[in-house]
Parts: C-alpha cells; structure tokens; sequence
C-alpha cells in the first residue's frame, strides 16, 4: 500500500512539474509582459500611419500553418504573427479612420482593466462568490440608469453586446406580460423597417418567431410615425389579434435616426404594449445636453438596451440591459440548483447577476466600464460624444458641397450620401463607389439600402476618429468619384459585389 502511495505521489509531483509553464514566475511574466506591452505601444503610436482597412486577406491563411496543441513558440513570434494575420487583415477597429457600420471603441484604460479582471479571474456571475466584482456592476447599472431617467427599482444586467442584451429583454417582455406560446400567432410586435436585425434575431431564439410582425410606416427623416403605430394597433384589436410590444430606436444603424420616443410611450401606455427602446448606439448621447429633448422617453421604456463599447469608446464585449421592473428581470431568469445552495442562503447586498441572464460562467465586465470612468470622469466622455456630432454635422454640408446627394440631416453621427452619375445605374455605381474606398483603405465607410436605393454611410463614433478623419475622407471620396468618372468600365458593368457582401456580414459591431 505504502509503495503504491509512493508512486502516486510521484506521479503526481511529476505532473505538477509540467505544469510549470501555466504559473510563469516573475521573471518569466516580466518577459512575457515586455514583449506585448512593446507591441501594444508601438501599435497604438503606429496607428495614424496604418490603414484603416486592408483590402488585401491574405496574410489570414498563415494562422493555419502554426497549427494549434503542438510546437510551442516564442511570444515574440505569436505577437508577430496576430500583426500580420489578424490586425493587418480587413478592418482595424480601433482606427479613427473607422467610419463604417458603428464603431466600436477600445479606449486605453478599459484595455489595463481587462488584464486585471483576467488576471485575478475575479468571478462575477454570483455574488457569494465575488461580492465586489458584482457590486461593482450595480454601481455602473445604477449610474446607467441615472443618466437615461430610469426610477428606483429598476435593475438590469451588463451583457457582451446588444444582441444579448436584446435577447434578455424579449425573454422578460415574453414573461412579464405572461406571453405563452398559444398567443403566438396572435401577438403583434411593431417595429419599422430600420430596426435593428438582432431584435427580431432575440424574438426568434426567445421562441417567438411566430408572432405577426408589422412594419411601421416612416415620416421623410426616416422615423416611426406615432399616428401610423396607433392606427395599425386599432386595426390588429379589431382582427382579434393582440398587440403586444413595440420597438422604437434610439439612433437607428442604417441613418441614425431617432424616434419620436416619448409620442411612442404615450401610444404603448394607452394601449398597454410592453415599450422597448434599441439606445445601444444612440443612448449613450444622453451625456449631451443638446441631446436630451430628443431622447427624451428613453426613461418610459419597459425595456432599454445600451452598448458602452459604442458610445462609451469601451471595448467591444460591453453591452447593456435595463428594466423598468427590475422584479420582471430577475422573475423571468433566476434558476435554482442544489450545487449553488450556499450561494442563495448568502445573498448579501442583493441579486446575482446570474440571475438576471443567461449567463453563469460571466466575465468581470463591470471593471472595464467602472475603471475609465472613474479614471477620467464623465467629461470627457462627453465632449468626445459632442464631437462626434459636430463632425456628422460637418460631413454632411461638406459632402454636399462636393456634389453628392445627401440624406436628412443627421440626428445623430450617421450621415447617408450618395453619388448620382450623370448616365448610369446610380446604385451601380455606389456600390463601386464604396469598394473603391475599401481599396484605397485610409478610412473605412460602409453602405447600406433604403427602399431599394444603394445609400453609402459615414458613422462617426469612433474615439481617434477627428476633424482631421473627416477631412481625409472627404479627400478619399472625392478621388474614388474622379477616377470612377474617369473610367466608366469599371460600374458600368456591376461593381464586383464585394462591398455589399461586407456590408451584409458585418453589419453593427453587435
């Protein structure tokens, strides 16, 4: 016995040696850090002199050749590698030069709190647990709901981005108004055609993919008209059908146009419809005092999504929930296991957010978001948002200056253009018109289609993105026309297509 013991422990010391590797000492960690805080630094003083977007994926195929379990290979060689095949192929997001889709962030300071949650793996799905991690995700859902109006006993959940967080909302709507899958194919959602995918994306994976769907009619600025919403909601009663939820936008993707919000609650409070409101790009603008009469009615929803790692700059991973009824969030989501009943019994200071979510095995989201704010303050924040405005603003009487034709005047950042040739397929040539600038790659622009016409798209969100940006693609712009003009050939007979396709699978960062 004695002897089989002895080899055990062995065995067991031999293991634990080869496991070395995995517990680096610090000296090893002081190499290791070296190599990519050298990295790190020479990236971010390089950006300006990188392009945007590289046209050009093939450098992607060599990830395949390391192959992944086998040969080890020095940090210097990995970080060599990630230059070549992922940050110098397609879009660099966290160019000022992004002026595509929604920029996301990737502000300095989130990026230092990431290393810390990920090196104390601090666990922030149940508050017995980790009483601090989630505590420090309430502060910032509380200051998060202070900013958009939303009252006591609201609660709400940080999510990796607006789909989930989407999803969290359906499923609590789904609950809430005790929803159950014999009134399906009765209830009505109501939404206009430019609400984001991932609302309906969330209503399908919730199980509600049978509900009657109803595209709301758009006034000339591209936003819901309340008087449209009430009379298709008087129609679906006299059908027998039952009206159920509306989704209204608080800055759209395709224009960046904001609904009429408060009109919109008075409609769903009349009528007794669960509100949501999509503020996961524009809600953050809230910061803006110029902004706030047009968001106002944000703090009616029932259901509120917010992306930080739009419009607080933050990585991407970092969206949003709030509920009106903080009481509906938890009913719709909290499970019970045995293996957890010491986690229930001990619920100091409140809920987990494990139950609020889907989520159980949850990433310390919360000190990305606490860090840089309590770092910096609001104010910065808050002019790098007013600037972003003022730039859509620019953009859009400079890029009608120029000679293209232009949507509204931007709400928001977003601003729609397009060129229209003298002879030709206007759409057609747009969309040679965008590739031509993805191949040049200084900036990033992206486009999109409004009731079948091809619209090109400048969103200014990003945090570097600066006067000097919007100069630069005005220039971009300018040049990719001329030489379009110059050589007819090249959108008379279709644009190769693969600017749409990009448009298509990127879509916003979410």
């Amino acid at each position: 016995m004695r002897s089989n013991s002895s080899r055990q422990r062995s065995r067991i010391l031999e293991l634990e040696e080869a496991t070395r590797p995995l517990d680096p000492d610090a000296g090893e960690r002081d190499r290791l850090m070296a190599g990519v805080h050298a990295y790190a630094q020479g990236f971010l003083d390089g950006l300006p002199e990188r392009l945007a977007y590289q046209h050009d994926k093939s450098s992607v195929a060599a990830l395949r050749e390391l192959g992944i379990g086998g040969d080890t290979h020095s940090i210097e060689r990995l970080i060599g590698q990630i230059d070549e095949s992922v940050v110098g192929a397609g879009l660099v997001p966290s160019h000022g030069g992004h002026l595509g889709y929604v920029p996301g962030g990737g502000i300095y300071a989130s990026s230092l709190a990431d290393y810390l949650a990920a090196v104390t793996n601090e666990y922030a799905g149940v508050r017995f647990a980790g009483p601090g991690a989630v505590e420090m995700e309430d502060a910032v859902l509380d200051w998060m709901a202070a900013l958009v109006g939303f009252p006591e006993g609201s609660d709400g959940n940080l999510a990796s981005g607006g789909s989930v967080a989407s999803l969290i909302a359906m499923v609590t709507a789904r609950e809430a108004t005790g929803l159950r899958a014999r009134d399906y194919e009765r209830a009505v959602v109501y939404s206009t055609a430019h609400v984001h995918h991932c609302l309906h994306k969330a209503l399908r994976v919730a199980g509600l993919g049978e509900t009657v769907r109803r595209d709301v009619p758009l006034d000339d600025d591209f936003r819901m008209c309340p008087d449209s919403l009430a009379a298709l909601i008087a129609a679906d009663r006299a059908r027998g059908l039952r009206p159920w939820l509306v989704l209204a936008s608080a800055g759209t993707a395709d224009t960046g146009a904001v609904d009429p919000l408060s009109r919109i609650a008075d409609v769903c409070e009349r009528e007794g419809l669960w509100y949501h409101v999509d503020g996961a790009y524009g809600g953050f603008f809230a910061l803006v005092e110029a902004c706030q009469p047009m968001l106002a009615g944000m703090e009616r929803a029932d259901s509120l999504v917010l992306d930080p790692h739009k419009g607080l700059f933050l990585p991407y991973g970092t969206g949003a929930v709030l509920v009106r009824h903080g009481e509906a969030l938890k009913d719709s989501h909290t499970y019970y296991a045995s293996y957890l009943q010491d986690t229930v019994v001990s619920e100091w200071g409140g809920r987990s957010p494990a139950a609020v979510s889907p989520e159980l095995t949850k990433h310390f989201r919360g000190l990305r978001v606490w860090l840089p704010l309590l770092l910096h303050g609001e104010a910065p924040f808050r002019a790098c948002l007013e600037e972003k405005l003022a730039l859509a603003r620019y953009f859009h009487r400079e890029i009608e200056a120029l000679g293209f034709e232009t949507g509204p005047e931007p709400d928001l950042s977003v601003v729609t253009y397009r060129w229209v040739p003298e002879t030709g397929d206007a759409n057609a040539f747009n969309r040679a018109l965008v590739e031509e600038t993805h191949r040049d790659g200084r900036v990033f622009l992206s486009s999109t289609t409004v009731d079948g016409t091809f619209l090109l798209r400048m969103a200014a969100l990003a945090f570097r993105t600066h006067l000097h940006t919007i100069d630069l693609a005005l220039d971009v712009l300018r040049e990719a026309v001329e030489r379009l003009e110059a050589h007819p050939e090249r959108w008379r007979a279709g644009a190769s297509g693969e600017a749409l396709a990009a448009g298509l699978a990127g879509g916003s960062s979410d």
